[in-house]
């Protein structure tokens, strides 16, 4: 199994306020539906209540403390461990958050889809800081803001060194 993340953060490593994504970027949304169909989609508790249902084409892992939460059509899962466990051996999986989730996925995701905004905001939730020690660049996409994104971006994939 390989293991990769998916995000969107900002400037200052915001990824969302109040349990919400703080922006919509069409070209995001599109990227991130492109890279997970068809792929096991790893998230906490709070990120699946924000989505409120499965995605379509994708088996969704929920990470919960919670021992009787149940989701119909998901997997529900107490550890990343456990999570990790549940992907077949040849298959790609995401982490798409939390906050959370992505602080304890970092050290053991092999890529890491990140689309920055370039934007600063104010969030609650945060990414952790890409150390370039670990991380190195190895395609990117710069995008102007346009009628469907309204900020600027960049599409920054990352392997672990």
């Amino acid at each position: 199994m390989s293991l990769s993340i998916i995000v969107a953060a900002s400037q200052n490593n915001v990824i969302g306020k109040d349990n919400q994504l703080i922006w919509r970027l069409s070209a995001d949304l599109k990227r991130f539906k492109a890279l997970t169909t068809g792929h096991h989609i790893i998230m906490g508790r709070k990120t699946f209540d924000s989505i409120g249902k499965p995605l379509p084409n994708r088996t969704s892992i929920i990470i919960t403390r919670q021992a009787d939460y149940e989701a119909e059509g998901c997997i529900v899962v107490n550890s990343l461990e456990d999570a990790l466990a549940k992907v077949p051996a040849d298959e790609e999986a995401f982490i798409i958050g939390g906050g959370t989730i992505y602080k304890e996925a970092i050290d053991k995701a092999d890529k890491l889809y990140l689309t920055r905004v370039h934007s600063k905001f104010d969030g609650d939730t945060f990414f952790p800081e890409i150390d370039a020690k670990v991380w190195n660049s190895i395609k990117r996409e710069d995008h102007m803001p346009d009628a469907k994104n309204e900020y600027a971006y960049s599409f920054i994939d990352y392997e672990r060194k």
